[in-house]
């Protein structure tokens, strides 16, 4: 079977490469680099080392995807046809490597042998720089898949690959959905690498705007546990809720009931349209607050009572919405608003009586 070694170049320079990889590296034959913007890959050019870099895929291709699969196509042929080859990613093969779990699905599927080597993740340095300790928490992420929820305030996060102005941009437009525009954030590029580590402190707004971003460029965001960070998290409305109801809360939320509550729903069900019919969309938000309140507050009760959690609530309908839009989520075709109305009430039929049904026998 055709075996790739899988070798990290670590996150500095020569001085810094482990000398089990280094004697891997002068040994052999036929080396594949992800990419030759690394430190060590110079140095390696100095002694001699050839190699095959697929830099150039990242031009060919829109989508980081399709360079990522592109390069494993390649390594596989390559190894099909010498046998062994060696392939080096900078740091380590287990951080932010997406070719790696790549190959190790091939490896599964039974099309490759592999041999991986580790190699200095840019973690350490990164938190050397930082003087970070990540034992609290610590969130890493990729800069081209974090979503808004991906982000835990409560943790520090380190981004990679905040490499360039539309990227810092994305990035930034999502932490201001999370934090305020103004928090500060550090930029950290080329950690632990003698005379090229830069750390630059900047708001969290100016993202975009620094003009040194590259391929060795992270971003540091320290955790935030303040109110105004923390009251925009929805697991913050839960903890709240718990302790509304648990052992030294509040007398009158632990007294309720759903029959208790009944009058509650239909009150600010009806404020909330009084502020549609106003457009007064302050309070609008506020009253639909509100009626969320109701609902954790009946989720909560039903937990305490042992019958279902909020979390139940959200499953429930986040399959029925997903279920009931197969125009959206699955492949059917839907012309008009009409079409999905009536699609609608059909779907909705059918789980009606597949509940009959379930519950006859």
């Amino acid at each position: 079977m055709p075996t790739i070694t899988i070798l990290g170049l670590g996150a500095g320079d020569l001085e810094q490469l482990p000398l089990g990889i280094y004697r891997t590296i002068l040994k052999a034959e036929h080396i594949y680099l992800r990419t030759r913007e690394h430190p060590v890959v110079r140095s390696l050019e100095e002694e001699g080392v050839t190699y095959t870099s697929f830099d150039f895929l990242y031009e060919k291709e829109e989508q980081f995807e399709n360079v990522y699969e592109e390069i494993v196509s390649q390594l596989l042929q390559a190894a099909v046809t010498y046998q062994n080859i060696v392939y080096a990613v900078p740091g380590h093969p287990f951080v932010a490597e997406r070719t790696i779990q790549l190959l190790i699905e091939e490896q599964q599927e039974g099309n490759v042998h592999l041999l991986i080597k580790g190699g200095q993740s840019f973690i350490d340095p990164m938190l050397t720089a930082l003087q970070v300790d990540p034992v609290e928490g610590l969130l890493f992420v990729d800069a081209l898949t974090v979503k808004p929820h991906f982000l835990q305030p409560e943790c520090d996060t380190i981004i990679t690959q905040v490499y360039d102005a539309f990227v810092a941009s994305e990035v930034k437009l999502t932490l201001m959905e999370v934090y305020p525009d103004e928090y500060p954030i550090t930029l950290v590029t080329a950690a632990g690498i003698k005379d090229l580590e830069q750390i630059q402190q900047i708001p969290l707004y100016e993202l975009d705007r620094i003009m040194t971003l590259s391929n060795l460029t992270a971003l540091y965001v320290p955790r935030n546990q303040s109110e105004e960070v923390l009251n925009r998290q929805f697991h913050r409305s839960r903890e709240i809720f718990r302790q509304l109801r648990g052992p030294n809360g509040c007398p009158w939320d632990k007294k309720q009931t759903h029959q208790t509550l009944k009058k509650y729903m239909l009150e600010e069900a009806n404020e909330v349209l009084e502020a549609i019919d106003e457009e007064d969309y302050d309070h609008l938000a506020e009253e639909l607050g509100d009626v969320l309140l109701q609902v954790l507050l009946h989720a909560q009760i039903a937990e305490d009572e042992g019958y279902f959690t909020m979390e139940d609530v959200l499953q429930s309908l986040n399959e029925k919405m997903i279920r009931r839009h197969p125009h959206v989520f699955g492949d059917t075709n839907i012309e008009n608003a009409e079409e999905v109305v009536n699609q609608w009430h059909k779907i909705k039929a059918e789980e009606r009586q597949m509940k009959e049904e379930k519950a006859k026998d």
